[in-house]
């Protein structure tokens, strides 16, 4: 009862420090024997948990339970003691906990002891997290390994062979791991980009640094993006907050020979990828001697609140009944009657699909279209920052097209490939993703692909795509991105639709919808993500439901960003 108290008193405490840190608790999984306050970076506290240490007499199996369980608990200093308590001393001293982690369903795991000191442990894979943090999703693969023990000088069985890394309950997993965007530039310097890791918390603004300042890019998007950090500029372990929540990041001499704006750009990336730890300002420093710079303006991929829709009255922002024009385009837009639109960032032109099905460019003050690609089974296309638009048959996935301004085609190698078909594809607003929902195993699977440009900002090809990401229940009916992060996918069953908003480089989150939904757009956040069903209501995710909003919807489009 003594015992009891304590944990409930400690619980207290903790939730009267942090009530959002008390809303985040599991709600199951192995038992605890108590709580622990640490910190974020931000000077918040944060809950971890601290699992069970080795019981006196513990048998086999319950050793190698433990162990696995320990896996929810780094600690402060994240080296995961309580887990190196269920190893060998001399594995205890070479066990790296950091090297993977293994996600998986808590009530699938299965241990048989076999006897002379072997423990088979068998689980479900939900997805893996690498030593870079780059999460790779898995479809519940079987997994499987062989933990070897001995009895130590005292009796007590120990492991004396298992592999490095962790595994922790898909529960669990975003209580000690949290994603954490490491930002690099586009090729013209204007965008920042976002690639998604995942680091336990209690290190998290020196893992962040680390891996953006010492590691290479994720292989995908390498060469789609820039990074102002040159190879010989290296930043130290360490990354200490003030209590106004400025973090010092201490770099190696080369910084010094640098240009002042590629340093500005360096804060930038530095500043814009701690925020999510906590981080307010960064201080560039070598040998602690503070560097000066100061971050640059980068431009926004944020969209107006308001749906982009085709009415009766017009084509326009829906604000209550009104819709509110784009001056030039609307009238485009109205003449070409078109059946799928996407606004380029300033407004000034579209890419539509007609109702014949060919692909064209709208104009502002336009009355025409401009170009055509006229192959047959087209889906909707798709428009870059640059005014390329981009075009791809439906079952011809590795034929991707991009129509230059001046309406010259280009075509985009190594797209898509292993798919046998393509139902939707969108560029990122910053140009430099392009994501799908592809036809590939018999299923319908979302795709992520960087986007390689030559000097002039010319496609010319695509990277080897993320694949390892969302399966799409039924039809792919389109795609958008919600956000720099996630995109959304609208799948249609026998009796439902089926939304599914993955985070490229993260687990995925799904909900359903009447079986009637025709077309999906994105804003900016999940609260903006928007249906229009083939009866004309305009359809907005409230919590876990699709309530309607609006009717008379003849066409929902998407903006690829807003003017500057």
């Amino acid at each position: 009862m003594t015992r009891a108290r304590g944990i409930l008193a400690l619980l207290l405490a903790v939730c009267a420090l942090a009530v959002s840190g008390c809303a985040g608790f599991p709600t199951s999984g192995p038992p605890e024997y108590g709580l622990e306050s640490g910190g974020t970076g931000n000077g918040s506290p944060n809950v971890n948990f601290i699992p069970n240490r080795p019981q006196p007499g513990a048998t086999p199996q319950e050793i190698v339970e433990g162990f696995i369980d320990a896996g929810s608990g780094p600690g402060v200093a994240e080296n995961w003691d309580v887990a190196r308590e269920f190893l060998a001393p001399s594995l205890a001293e070479t066990w790296r906990p950091e090297t993977s982690v293994t996600v998986d369903e808590r009530a699938e795991r299965d241990y048989v002891e076999t006897g002379d000191g072997e423990v088979d442990f068998a689980f479900d894979v939900v997805g893996t997290v690498d030593d870079k943090g780059a999460y790779q999703r898995a479809e519940l693969a079987p997994g499987s390994q062989t933990f070897r023990l001995a009895q130590q000088s005292d009796g007590e069985w120990r492991i004396t062979e298992a592999p490095d890394g962790i595994w922790l309950d898909e529960g669990q997993f975003p209580t000690v791991f949290h994603r954490y965007p490491l930002m690099y530039f586009d090729p013209t310097w204007q965008f920042l980009v976002p690639d998604v890791r995942w680091f336990p918390i209690t290190k998290a603004r020196v893992s962040i640094t680390t891996a953006l300042v010492n590691k290479p890019m994720s292989e995908w998007l390498a060469a789609s993006v820039k990074t102002a950090f040159p190879d010989d500029v290296v930043a130290t372990a360490s990354v200490p907050i003030d209590a106004d929540g400025v973090a010092e990041v201490d770099l190696s001499e080369t910084l010094l020979a640098a240009d002042p704006l590629f340093r500005d750009r360096m804060l930038t990336q530095l500043e814009e990828s701690l925020r999510a730890a906590g981080v307010i300002d960064v201080v560039m420093s070598v040998d602690s001697a503070p560097i000066d710079a100061q971050p640059v303006a980068v431009r926004s991929t944020r969209v107006p609140v308001a749906p982009l829709v085709l009415t009766a009255d017009g084509f326009g922002f829906l604000t209550g009944d009104e819709v509110d024009p784009i001056p030039g385009l609307s009238d485009a837009v109205e003449s070409a009657a078109p059946v799928s639109v996407q606004v380029g960032p300033e407004r000034e032109f579209a890419a539509a699909r007609l109702g014949d099905g060919r692909v064209v460019r709208l104009n502002a003050g336009g009355v025409d279209p401009e170009f055509a690609d006229t192959r047959s089974g087209l889906v909707d296309p798709t428009i870059d920052p640059f005014g390329i638009v981009w075009s791809v048959p439906r079952e011809d996935p590795g034929a991707v097209r991009a129509y230059l301004p001046s309406g010259d085609p280009v075509d985009v190698a190594d797209a898509w490939s292993g798919a046998t078909s393509i139902s939707a594809m969108a560029l990122s607003r910053d140009g430099t993703r392009v994501a799908a929902a592809v036809m590939a195993g018999g299923r319908t699977m979302v795709w992520v692909a960087g986007v390689v440009r030559d000097g002039d900002n010319v496609p010319i090809r695509l990277s080897a795509p993320v694949q390892q990401l969302a399966v799409v229940a039924g039809t792919g009916i389109g795609i958008t991105w919600i956000d720099d992060m996630s995109v959304g996918v609208l799948g249609r069953g026998e009796s439902q639709s089926v939304v599914v908003e993955q985070l490229v480089g993260g687990p995925t989150a799904s909900s359903v919808a009447a079986p009637d939904m025709a077309s999906i757009a994105g804003g900016t956040g999940i609260s903006s993500l928007r249906l229009r069903a083939e009866d004309g209501t305009l359809f907005v995710k409230r919590g876990t439901v699709w309530q309607p909003t609006a009717t008379g919807i003849l066409l929902l489009a998407t903006q690829q960003g807003a003017p500057q």
